[in-house]
């Protein structure tokens, strides 16, 4: 009920934008499903392991528990690709609104297309592209340069992005050789002929594999979904998303982190922007028991202090944990969103996995799968994003997959595909700027129409 309140204080044509861009950016999270389900089932299906609709149901219903379990790290990573001030400037404006619907569509656009081509390429890279593009035009027409991006944040995305293929690889190429130094069972290393199916024990290795490459894709890629939705949100209804109204100890522990968190920031940083801030938090949490309780139209202005403050504290332990106090009242996941996101990746993962298994098994490397590079390629992809979420760093389900493959092919003696690779590559590196300069388009008409 309470969702449907926030949403009749909209205009009418408001609230109709505002619900096409959830069908859009939940439509996101479909074809990212069916875009990337064949990272997880490529190598069950081509070893024999599973027949695939039951291979599919099942990556379907852990890239569900993946979402539901995830946390939040990543899903703000992606929001903060676009700084604060300038979701608190445009907040509401019709700018944000096409600002939303802009980068929700170059996303959708790009994923249909390569996925239409049968090309492995990047959800994350489409959608951190879409961010910065929209960011980047906004900041221009602005006149304010290239200011509309949180650079910071983009870099250390963009550093995880490029390293984690990297890692998959080598991890791939290095587990591989270790095997076949440790396990001499020769058709473990061979394409599986006929009806040959694996032995029990390796199909069990992937089966689990292929589970954990679900759930991984699921808590990370799901949490990008969830980045997505929060944008929407604070595009359309600022005010009504700005604290964290699901629990009323939140506010409770930032109001009793205030003299902690004062001492602990630098006499040399305490600027008198931040002392309005304390002094606004001191006055306006004393007396109340939740976040609920303050006027609608006040909470963003509380949301955008407590941002500053935790942008200030130091980054030793101590301050690490008065951040996460703070961070917590300003980064959450409504459930229904989270619940959404793991809906509808979990859907599309049930579909539309066809074209690019075929890629991923085929024509990366000289020869099919085997049962050992399935098992290792799957096991180093989903180790390497369960790591990247601890770190709450967005990656590339898609890259890391690949490039396990690629490096158990190289181990094996397989050899690669070079065109294919070629192809992958130019895709991967073209996806960041085709997708920033699409929706930079996008947005520059949608200013101009509205």
């Amino acid at each position: 009920m309470w969702f449907w309140d926030a949403v009749l204080t909209l205009p009418a044509s408001a609230a109709l934008f505002f619900f096409i861009a959830l069908v859009i950016a939940f439509g996101f999270e479909f074809i990212n499903g069916f875009h990337d389900t064949a990272n997880a089932v490529t190598t069950v299906i081509y070893t024999r392991t599973m027949k695939p609709t039951p291979a599919v149901v099942y990556s379907g219903i852990m890239n569900f528990l993946g979402v539901i379990t995830a946390g939040v790290g990543v899903a703000y990573g992606v929001v903060n690709l676009l700084p604060v001030d300038l979701l608190v400037d445009r907040a509401g404006s019709s700018a944000a609104l096409v600002m939303v619907l802009a980068l929700l569509l170059a996303g959708v656009s790009w994923n249909l297309g390569t996925w239409y081509l049968g090309l492995p390429v990047s959800s994350s890279h489409t959608l951190i592209g879409s961010i910065l593009g929209v960011g980047i035009a906004n900041s221009l027409l602005e006149g304010h340069g290239l200011t509309g991006v949180n650079w910071s944040k983009a870099g250390q995305t963009g550093l995880f992005l490029l390293i984690s293929p990297m890692v998959g690889f080598t991890c791939a190429l290095l587990l591989l050789l270790a095997l076949k130094k440790t396990v001499k069972e020769k058709r473990l290393y061979e394409p599986p002929q006929g009806d040959d199916r694996p032995p029990g024990w390796i199909r069990a290795a992937l089966i689990t594999t292929c589970g954990g490459v679900s759930f991984a894709h699921g808590s990370n890629d799901g949490q990008k979904g969830m980045g997505l939705l929060v944008l929407v949100l604070i595009g359309f209804l600022p005010f009504h998303y700005a604290l964290n109204t699901t629990a009323a100890h939140h506010a409770h522990a930032v109001y009793a982190a205030i003299p902690a968190a004062r001492g602990a920031i630098p006499t040399d940083k305490m600027s008198s922007q931040l002392e309005k801030d304390f002094a606004l938090l001191e006055t306006e949490l004393a007396e109340i028991e939740s976040f609920e309780q303050i006027p609608v139209e006040r909470r963003w202005e509380i949301r955008q202090a407590i941002h500053r403050i935790v942008k200030a504290l130091p980054k030793d332990a101590d301050g690490q944990t008065m951040k996460a106090t703070f961070s917590a009242a300003i980064e959450y996941v409504p459930f229904w969103v989270k619940f959404g996101t793991a809906f509808a990746l979990g859907i599309g993962t049930m579909v539309g996995y066809k074209r690019i298994v075929v890629t991923v098994a085929e024509r990366i490397g000289k020869t099919h799968l085997t049962y050992a590079q399935g098992a290792v390629a799957e096991l180093v992809a989903a180790a390497t994003i369960l790591g990247a979420d601890v770190a709450n760093a967005p990656v590339s389900t898609t890259q890391i997959l690949s490039s396990g493959v690629a490096g158990t092919m190289v181990a094996n003696g397989s050899g690669v595909q070079t065109s294919t690779v070629r192809k992958i590559l130019l895709a991967w590196c073209l996806t960041l700027p085709s997708t920033a300069l699409l929706a930079a388009i996008l947005f520059t008409i949608g200013r101009w129409l509205v």
